[in-house]
Order: structure tokens, then sequence, then C-alpha cells
């Protein structure tokens, strides 16, 4: 099992879904985690009471992603609060899926680059300017920058921007010993769109029916078990990659 013990973690949009999910993991392996939220502000307290009643340390933090000086004021407490930061997840993002591109509205393209482009670039270049030496940074991505799929054309480019950050990042960073890497998840239950799906919706069938192993949607936990892999020792030297998890299916 990974040992994350004096480490300090910080993970964007952590206080639902995947990036819940993280913070738990990496807070059950000995990380002090920061909760960052941008409006779930009880569902991020509530999570950090959690953390300590297993004897976890934890701090939630309030900051939007799309705002520059959000991110600078965040990433200062979290290192007025413990020290150093080891460790950071750029997790949070926005989602439509289901939806032509010849439908897509200015305001909907500026919302989502503001928090999936804007956001993570600006989340990660912090991230690269704060995080310790030999630290790990990374980003949650997503399965449609892997394959081309019709009816996410602009979810899928505003999540295309840090996956190509991600690349240049690790070159740059590389010398401090700091690994960049992203986590592509595929479909997964209680994340994002899936949180509000109906169970009758055609499009759970089919994507069960695409995943190989099982025939299931991916969980919160799948997502986690990568993220522990890129913070623990194992993954010291890969950088600069992304990861699918998708259950063997190709997106």
């Amino acid at each position: 099992m990974t040992d994350l013990h004096g480490k300090t973690a910080l993970i964007t949009g952590s206080a639902r879904g995947i990036g819940r999910a993280i913070a738990t993991r990496y807070a059950s392996l000995g990380a002090r985690v920061v909760i960052n939220y941008s409006s779930s502000e009880d569902e991020a307290h509530s999570l950090v009471k959690q953390i300590e009643a297993g004897g976890g340390e934890a701090i939630a933090l309030q900051a939007d992603v799309s705002d520059p000086n959000a991110l600078d004021s965040m990433f200062s407490q979290s290192i007025s609060a413990f020290g150093a930061l080891d460790i950071v997840v750029a997790n949070a993002g926005v989602e439509i899926v289901d939806q032509p591109i010849l439908e897509a509205t200015e305001e909907q393209f500026d919302r989502l680059f503001a928090i999936n482009a804007k956001g993570s670039f600006f989340t990660l270049q912090k991230a690269a300017r704060h995080v310790a030496d030999y630290g790990r940074i990374i980003n949650i991505g997503s399965s449609t920058t892997a394959m081309v799929q019709p009816g996410v054309g602009l979810y899928g480019a505003s999540k295309m921007a840090a996956r190509y950050a991600v690349e240049v990042l690790a070159m740059e960073v590389g010398a401090r010993g700091v690994t960049v890497n992203s986590i592509i998840p595929t479909a997964i239950e209680g994340a994002g769109v899936f949180t509000t799906v109906a169970d009758e919706h055609p499009m759970r069938a089919l994507l069960k029916q695409s995943r190989p192993i099982e025939g299931r949607f991916g969980t919160v936990d799948d997502v986690a078990d990568a993220a522990e892999y890129f913070a623990g020792p194992l993954a010291r030297w890969i950088s600069g990659q992304h990861l699918l998890v998708s259950g063997g299916a190709p997106a």
C-alpha cells in the first residue's frame, strides 16, 4: 500500500465525485489534504469532518479555479496551513455531453473554457511553482480527448488544452524530480453528468456494453486507484503520460 504520511495533497473540486474519492484515498494513506470547492461548502466541510474522524488532517478552502488570484490565495493558504505541498491534483471541471457542436452557445463555450481550460492550465502552472521537489502533479482529463466522439465537441475541446500542457510541463519541471501526468477517466458513475443521467437513459446501456472488463461503468474508486499510483513511489520515473481508465474500452 502507498504510504503518504508526511505528504500534503491539494485536490481541486474535491467536495464531490472523483475529487472527493481522491481526497478520501489520500487521507486514508496518511496525507494531509486540502479540500477545494467552489460552491459546495457543506459537502466540503462534511468531508473534512469525515477525514478528521478517521484520524487524518484536512482543511477546506473555497476558490474558483477560473480566477488566477483565487488560485494564488488557495496555494498560499495551503502552504501556510501545512508547510509545503507535495501533490496537486487538478480535478475541477464542468461537463456537457450529448450536444452537437452546431448547438453550442457562446455562453457555454465561455463557461467550459474558463474552468476546464483556463482553470486547469493555471492550476497546473501554480502547482509547478509551489510543489516541493520530487512532488506530483496530476491532471484529471477526459476520455473525450482520447477518441473523437459526436456530441462532446465543446467539452472535449475544453479538456484538450490541459492534456497538451501536461506534456510540456513535464519537460519543464522534470529536472526537479517533479512528475506531471494525466488520468483520463471514461464514464464514471457518481461523477459529472452521471450524477444526474437517469438509469433508463440509452447511453448507460451503450457505455456498459462497450466496457470489456466486467461490462460496467467506472467508479470514482477506479480513478482514485490511478491517483494513488501516480502519487506514490512506483510512478517516480513516469511523467508526461496519460493513463486511460476505461475498463479496456478505447475511450
